[in-house]
C-alpha cells in the first residue's frame, strides 16, 4: 500500500457562493503527515530503501521534512531532516514526534539544503522536497484520482514553492489527456520566484524571502516547474500576506479545517473573487496542507500586518500635510 491516502475530493457550497462558480476541493491537507507532500515524498522513500537506503536526509521548512518523517517512520528508517531558522517551532516539534533529527541551519531553505547535502554518508538516500521525477509521478497520482471521479474543471487552482505541486499536477494531467486544462499558479508577495520567472522569461532567483508563507519559501522554482510554465497554460498570480492570512482563517469558519498561509494564497482568489478567475465557471482548488499552522500564529501575523499598514498610512498621512 503507498503512503498517502486517496483524499476527498468535495464541492464547496461557500466557496461557490463567495466566488459565484462552481468550486471543488482537493483535501490534500488530510493526507496523514499534513500535505500533498507525502505522495511524491513516500514514493521517492519507498524507491530508495528499496534500494538499499539506510537513511533519508532532507531539507525543508516543515511540510517536505514532515512527510520524509514520516515515510521513515513507516518505513523504520532514521531520518535527518534539516530546517531554516525560518521554520516555525511547531513544524519543528512535528517533526521529532515523528522521530526525526532536526538540524536548524540559514535563513532559507537554500542554506539548509546545502547543509543537508553535506551531510550525506554512505547509505543515505536525499530526499528533495520538490525537484525530483520521483516527486512529480507521485504528486501526479492526485489528478488520477480527480480523473477517476469524472471531474471536468476548467481551471485547477495550486499554490507554488519550489514547484513540485505544479510538475505533478501537469504530468498528471497529461497521462490523464487532460492537457488543455489551464493551471492558476498562485504565489505571495515575497516568495513570487515562479512569477517573477515568467516575466523575465527564464528562472530567476529571489534575494530573500519576506512573505509569512514560508512553505512558499524557495528562492527559486526548479526547473521542470518553470519548464512546464512554458509548454502548459499556466497563469500566474501574486496574492498579498493579508489575503492569504485572511483566506485561512475564512476557511476555517466555512470548512472547520485549518490550512496555512501557503494555502491560504490560492484559496484567496475564491474569497476576494480574483479576476484570475473570470471565464472559469467550474474551478478545482488543492488545499495543498497546513499541518504546520496554528490560528495562533496565523491572528499574529494578521495583527502585525495590520499594525504594519496603519503606520503606513500615518506616516503617509504625514507626508501629505502641509
Amino acid at each position: 500500500m503507498p503512503l498517502h491516502i486517496e483524499t476527498p475530493l468535495i464541492e464547496s457550497r461557500c466557496l461557490g457562493l463567495v466566488s459565484s462558480r462552481s468550486v471543488w476541493l482537493k483535501l490534500e491537507a488530510l493526507q496523514p503527515p499534513g500535505s500533498f507532500k507525502i505522495r511524491g515524498i513516500g514514493a521517492a522513500c519507498e524507491e530508495h530503501r528499496r534500494a538499499g537506503a539506510r537513511r533519508f536526509v532532507s531539507s525543508s521548512g516543515g511540510n517536505a521534512g514532515l512527510a520524509v518523517a514520516y515515510a521513515g517512520r513507516k518505513l523504520s528508517l532514521p531520518v535527518t531532516v534539516v530546517v531554516p531558522r525560518s521554520t516555525s517551532a511547531r513544524a519543528r516539534q512535528l517533526l521529532r514526534l515523528e522521530g526525526a533529527e532536526v538540524i536548524v541551519h540559514g535563513p532559507s531553505w537554500q542554506e539548509a539544503n546545502s547543509l543537508a547535502l553535506s551531510l550525506l554518508a554512505a547509505g543515505d538516500a536525499f530526499i528533495h522536497p520538490f525537484d525530483d521525477p520521483l516527486l512529480w509521478r507521485g504528486h501526479a497520482t492526485l489528478i488520477d484520482e480527480i480523473a477517476r471521479c469524472g471531474l471536468l474543471p476548467d481551471a485547477i487552482v495550486l499554490a507554488v514553492g519550489g514547484g513540485g505541486l505544479l510538475a505533478g499536477v501537469i504530468e498528471g494531467l497529461r497521462r490523464n489527456h487532460l492537457g488543455d486544462i489551464p493551471v492558476i499558479a498562485v504565489e505571495t508577495a515575497g516568495a513570487e520566484s515562479l512569477h517573477r520567472s515568467m516575466r523575465a522569461g527564464r528562472v530567476v532567483e529571489l534575494a530573500e524571502i519576506t512573505s509569512v508563507a514560508t512553505s512558499l519559501g524557495a528562492k527559486r522554482v526548479c526547473d521542470r516547474a518553470f519548464a512546464c510554465s512554458q509548454t502548459h497554460p499556466v497563469h500566474s498570480v501574486v496574492v498579498s500576506d493579508g489575503a492569504a492570512l485572511s483566506a485561512c482563517q475564512r476557511f476555517l469558519a466555512d470548512h472547520r479545517l485549518l490550512v496555512e498561509p501557503a494555502c491560504g494564497a490560492s484559496l484567496a482568489l475564491a474569497y476576494d473573487r480574483s479576476p484570475a478567475l473570470a471565464g472559469h465557471a467550474c474551478v478545482l482548488f488543492i488545499v495543498c496542507g497546513g499541518a504546520t499552522a496554528s490560528l495562533a500564529r496565523i491572528r499574529a501575523w494578521s495583527r502585525r500586518l495590520r499594525r504594519a499598514d496603519g503606520e503606513a498610512r500615518q506616516q503617509a498621512g504625514a507626508t501629505d500635510e502641509p
